[in-house]
């Protein structure tokens, strides 16, 4: 049940910014938030990062509609397990969030800008996608590390 509310929540939060932007910044404006760090822009992306696969909106509606369902079979899978089921939910969020825009808009909107690097300009749900990812990722590494540790002590 928490799950679902953190879900619900962060959607809420990735769909309330892109509206403030699309509100407030015009079309490729920008507003700086921390000089020298952090933009805000307004950017209409109908590709992935850096815009690949621009255009192919077929194809990330089957790659949603196929992660959600894995999404929701693993949420099944794992509930109880909290960490794999906080991760899974971060990625739900975000996949839920840009889906949103895609079936709305046709395109993601995106405002955050790394000012000092050449990033992809992002926003909520792509936080929600990596921060989730992280998660999943240090679960594997330290369950295997423990693995490795469990092996060693019995031999």
């Amino acid at each position: 049940m928490y799950n679902l509310i953190l879900i619900v929540v962060l959607v809420a939060c990735d769909q309330l910014v892109k509206q403030w932007v699309s509100n407030h910044i015009s079309h490729n404006g920008f507003r700086t938030l921390v000089p020298g760090l952090l933009g805000l822009t307004n950017l209409e992306n109908d590709g992935a990062a850096w815009s690949l696969l621009e255009g192919k909106q077929w194809f990330f509606a089957i790659v949603t509609v196929i992660a959600i369902v894995v999404l929701i079979y693993l949420m099944h899978r794992f509930a109880g397990h909290g960490w794999v089921e906080l991760a899974l939910s971060f990625i739900f969020a975000g996949t839920i969030g840009n889906f949103l825009d895609r079936l709305r808009f046709g395109y993601v909107i995106d405002m955050f800008e790394l000012l000092p690097i050449n990033f992809p300009v992002f926003n909520v749900a792509d936080v929600c996608l990596t921060v989730g990812v992280i998660v999943l990722i240090l679960i594997v590494l330290l369950e295997k590390d423990e693995d490795e540790h469990g092996t060693q002590s019995t031999n």
